[in-house]
């Protein structure tokens, strides 16, 4: 099995701002992960990484949060989906 997209949408909001989501279905989880999705999620302004959710390899689920890494508990695509526009919800003016 070859990597799979599942979901991919870019949004550019009116200030300029970038909301792009993307989701892959992989054949074995990514080193880090125990679940066979890639992800990266993406809300900034200006070229600068506001919100950002993201499966890197090595570090697994994770997310950046006004410049901070944290740990992310990943449950499913759905849930994933929901924490990141949260989160860019509220950072929104």
């Amino acid at each position: 099995m070859r990597a799979e997209k599942l979901f991919h949408e870019k949004r550019v909001l009116r200030d300029g701002s970038i909301v792009e989501m993307i989701v892959w279905k992989i054949p074995q989880p990514v080193p880090g992960s125990l679940h066979s999705f890639k992800y990266r999620l993406f809300f900034g302004h200006k070229g600068k990484r506001i919100v950002g959710f993201d499966n890197e390899r090595g570090k697994g689920d994770h997310c950046h949060l006004d410049g901070v890494e944290k740990p992310y508990a990943f449950t499913d695509v759905d849930q994933l989906i929901a924490d990141f526009l949260m989160e860019v919800t509220r950072r929104m003016p």
